[in-house]
């Protein structure tokens, strides 16, 4: 009787949930609304005057805690573009199937070179399919929307604001060297104090013959 009544219930939950709306949603043919710091995959966008913005500094390849960053620089050439000495990336490769998104590769750079999209990639059959190499990288730049963090932001907003010392905490914190500067000046004080007693001692000591003296010749002038 007990695995029958089990049965029943089983057979009601069954047909409730056979008619009811679904809560999910066939993606990529749909896709729901992202939250605003929702982050997916990467892109390398470029500087002000079109160039890769990427110098090959490796830090965010150093940084990486899953290591799926491997890059190679160039080493400095001219621009053609502003006809200046940069550095260049020959190659860069991002495994994205084995990416944590712990974003620290961005919050590095220092030229605001590597990006995190809103946008996932394409779901696909092969791991191979989700390693992004230099060319995909740079497309994602120019057809998918970029996350509100970026490098110079980001370390921005580490640091912490410097707070203004307040009077009352001036002072405070200057009584006590005020203080510490009285005590190590009392010393050499006293110390010129009991160098100069027995000078002015031997000078008048020194000057007390001389006004005898002197004082001796005037009577005998006197006379």
């Amino acid at each position: 009787m007990g695995q029958l009544w089990g049965a029943l219930k089983a057979m009601t939950t069954t047909l409730v949930t056979a008619f009811r709306r679904p809560t999910t949603v066939e993606f990529p043919a749909v896709v729901r609304p992202r939250a605003e710091r929702f982050r997916a995959s990467f892109a390398l966008p470029d500087d002000e005057h079109g160039e890769l913005a990427c110098i090959g500094c490796m830090a965010c390849e150093r940084i990486c805690p899953s290591q799926v960053i491997a890059m190679k620089a160039t080493g400095k050439k001219e621009s053609p573009v502003t006809g200046k000495k940069r550095q260049y990336v020959d190659s860069f490769v991002l495994d994205l199937s084995a990416c944590i998104g712990c974003e620290l590769c961005v919050q590095v750079c220092n030229s605001d070179a590597i990006r995190m999209t809103r946008e996932p990639e394409i779901p696909a059959f092969s791991r191979e399919e989700l390693v992004l190499d230099l060319e995909r990288l740079r497309a994602n730049a120019r057809t998918k929307t970029m996350s509100w963090g970026k490098g110079s932001e980001l370390q921005e907003r580490q640091e912490p604001p410097k707070a203004e010392k307040k009077p009352a905490a001036a002072k405070a914190e200057a009584a006590p060297k005020a203080e510490a500067a009285a005590k190590v000046e009392a010393p050499k004080a006293e110390g010129a104090a009991k160098v100069e007693a027995p000078n002015a001692e031997g000078a008048a000591k020194a000057e007390a013959p001389k006004a005898e003296g002197t004082a001796v010749a005037a009577a005998g002038g006197a006379r």
